[in-house]
């Protein structure tokens, strides 16, 4: 929408505020209400939010060692644009607009929006289009932001009890959340093309139609934040944690990717090559294997991302490629020219959805302009089967954010700039956990050693 349409709706509609967001280092949606007059002269022109935004881990606290942003700077303002074409209606009547922003200036480097749209921009130059889609599995309890921390985060209730995958029983006893989720989704522009309960208590998975690669990212991040929102008013909450017990399996992020020509062909489609697999879709998967261990801490971000990482919990423990094949870290599911696509399995529910999407496409892309070879691909159970060391993925998110920090490919795609203040990032939060005493070294030592 152009700045004029934007304003006679504003005015039209007799609405006197405008909420604005940015998404921070771990997909967290900072923002405010703007007033507007106010957010009519940002439309033009941008305003400023104070960079701690990007200095800033999940919980508040400063990074010790950015660069880009910290005591050594003072915390200046960073320039934020407005993007127009984001504009959406906030549900639960607020009767307010919400737009989203994207980090200018110096910011620009490091913001993760601007980020994937760097690497889109690649694959533009590259003569391709992408076309990307999301899908989110969230736990869901019977319990409230204060009611978790009273209770130490245990003995926890979730809506429902027991293992009941594709539950037609669960969902139409909670028909009133399900279709409140359904409608929120396609009101605010980032509709589900599939939502059903996964196998655990209280866990359900979510699917994103699919979109344009920077409008995907953006709608996968808006459904994160306000099926949180949606499930709160209902005095319920929903956790998107890779694992949060030892009980149930992970929650899995998954990324479905496809390329189209300047035409609009499908890039990764071949009628006359094995599983319909073009030349491009396997240079793409080759790159997206080659560079899975060193851009792993763009996909695996919390220290909480590597507990789901593990043999038999259906997340993929090493860089293998297969053929509809859901024991692998990338499957390729064979189809028709529509339909032809990788889905990027290694990610969980705790991704940011811009960062990751990046990590994905832009291996990807790296391996068509390097002509890179996959492995044959896995048959059977990949968790059974031996890799090569090239195939290992760091087993902590510090290794990982070394690996990321060493990567010429990272600095490559994603700019040093980006790469040294996420590496960072992703250290500050292992170091973090490291000064936390758990209740598992509380229970094997205390008093017996």
């Amino acid at each position: 929408m152009k700045h004029d349409d934007i304003k006679s709706h504003l005015e039209s509609g007799g609405i006197e505020n405008v909420k604005v967001g940015v998404f921070d280092v771990d997909g967290i949606l900072r923002g405010k209400y703007m007033h507007r007059d106010k957010f009519l002269s940002a439309l033009k022109g941008g305003f400023g939010l104070c960079d701690v935004v990007l200095g800033w881990d999940s919980n508040d606290q400063l990074y010790d060692s950015a660069a880009y942003t910290g005591w050594h700077t003072a915390y200046p303002d960073a320039p934020v644009r407005i993007v127009p074409g984001s504009m959406r209606d906030m549900p639960f009547e607020e009767n307010t607009p919400f737009f989203l922003g994207e980090f200018d200036g110096a910011a620009e480097a490091i913001c993760p929006r601007g980020t994937l749209r760097r690497v889109i921009e690649r694959a533009k130059n590259m003569g391709f289009a992408i076309t990307a889609g999301f899908e989110f599995e969230f736990f869901l309890f019977e319990e409230t932001p204060h009611s978790i921390r009273d209770k130490g985060f245990r003995d926890l209730r979730t809506i429902t009890p027991g293992y009941f995958g594709y539950s037609v029983l669960r969902n139409s006893v909670h028909a009133e959340f399900y279709q409140d989720l359904l409608s929120m989704c396609s009101e605010m522009g980032f509709p589900l093309e599939g939502l059903h309960t996964e196998t655990g208590p209280g866990v359900v998975e979510g699917a994103l139609q699919c979109a344009e690669g920077l409008e995907a990212a953006d709608q996968a991040a808006l459904f994160k934040t306000f099926t949180k929102v949606l499930a709160q008013r209902r005095g319920w909450l929903a956790t998107f944690m890779a694992k949060w017990s030892n009980d149930w399996p992970g929650q899995s992020g998954h990324i479905h990717i496809s390329l189209q020509d300047k035409d609009g062909g499908a890039v990764f489609y071949d009628a006359n090559a094995d599983d319909n697999m073009s030349e491009a879709q396997r240079w793409f998967i080759g790159g997206q294997q080659a560079l899975m261990p060193e851009l792993l801490s763009m996909i695996a971000p919390t220290v909480n991302s590597f507990r789901r990482l593990i043999p038999g919990f259906w997340a993929p423990t090493h860089a293998t490629w297969g053929v509809d094949n859901r024991t692998c870290a990338l499957r390729v599911i064979p189809g028709s020219a529509k339909s032809q696509r990788v889905e990027y399995r290694i990610s969980a529910a705790d991704i940011n959805p811009h960062i990751a999407l990046a990590a994905a496409l832009g291996s990807g892309l790296w391996g068509i302009e390097n002509k890179m070879e996959p492995t044959a691909p896995v048959v059977g159970n990949a968790y059974e089967q031996e890799f090569g060391t090239a195939q290992s993925l760091p087993q902590t998110l510090y290794d990982a954010a070394e690996r990321l920090g060493t990567s010429t490919a990272a600095t490559e795609l994603f700019g040093t700039e980006f790469v040294e203040h996420y590496m960072h990032s992703r250290q500050w939060e292992e170091r973090e956990f490291r000064k936390a005493i758990t209740d598992w070294e509380l229970a094997r030592y205390f008093e017996i050693i």
